[in-house]
């Protein structure tokens, strides 16, 4: 099958360089957001697949990939979700999907929240629940620091199956090459935040349909975080991916596009 990548690019938005790859080029825009350590490239294989019903637009969250990074800029939690409406906003995407997976999806909450305007529909992938006075984020931060640590120097896919032994010799070189993109500050902000940071709170505020996808073997989200947000939310609906850890599409490839069904309209 021929690849629907488009082109990567550049936006200035609030101040700052986000780089972005986009997929399709035709139908309802969608914006995809990843996960805490996981630069746009590395959600290609995804993004290929939404690009034959969506446009699709695969962000470099600011301290990741391509984006700006360094020390002068600001990694909170309220500054990343504000990058994602005024990316649209930047490329004229009047109306949206988001999707966001793990770090990606709490800032997809806060984003919606903080500037609802265009957006029409959301998927929150096995979002963090962690938070102030709740169960800490099952991984562990040396986890995250010792790999781009040793990225940083130089890692080969052998040395990445210590950080991912069930992942395959495609998806460890392309961690291995990508990973000393994401800055460490960055990095240490965001998973501080995943317990500092409460977004139980944006959840009532919720303003568009939106598919809470749980991976069943992921121990992030519990039946009972399902069900808490499931109260906060009638907007939330939630589904579940067998045989899939947190990085659910990695894990269960169909089963996660399946996950979809028609919530975005078309059968993925």
């Amino acid at each position: 099958m021929s690849s629907n990548f488009q082109y990567g690019a550049n936006a200035f938005v609030n101040g700052i360089r986000l780089h972005y790859l986009r997929f399709g080029g035709k139908g309802h825009p969608l914006i995809l957001i990843p996960g805490i350590t996981s630069p746009a490239i590395t959600w290609n294989f995804v993004a290929e697949r939404l690009g034959q019903h969506f446009d699709t637009y695969v962000l470099d969250v600011r301290g990741r990939g391509l984006s700006s990074s360094g020390a002068t800029h600001d990694y909170s939690t309220d500054a990343c979700s504000a990058d994602i409406h005024a990316f649209a906003s930047t490329l004229g995407l009047a109306s949206y999907h988001l999707v966001g997976h793990s770090m990606g999806a709490r800032f997809a909450i806060r984003s919606a929240v903080m500037n609802p305007q265009g957006l029409q529909k959301m998927v929150l992938i096995d979002p963090p629940v962690s938070g102030p006075n709740r169960r800490a984020y099952p991984s562990q931060l040396p986890w995250y620091v010792d790999s781009i640590e040793q990225s940083i120097t130089g890692m080969t896919a052998e040395d990445m199956l210590k950080y991912c032994p069930t992942w395959t010799l495609e998806q460890r070189q392309l961690r291995a090459e990508w990973l000393h993109t994401c800055y460490l500050p960055a990095i240490i902000q965001t998973f501080e935040e995943f317990h500092s940071y409460d977004i139980h709170q944006f959840v009532p505020q919720i303003p568009v349909p939106t598919l809470l996808m749980v991976a069943e073997k992921g121990g992030v989200i519990l039946p009972e975080d399902e069900k808490e947000l499931q109260q906060l939310s009638s907007q939330i609906d939630v589904v579940k991916v067998p045989n899939a850890g947190h990085m659910i599409p990695w894990d269960n490839y169909e089963g996660f596009f399946q996950a979809f069904s028609d919530f975005l309209g078309p059968q993925l």
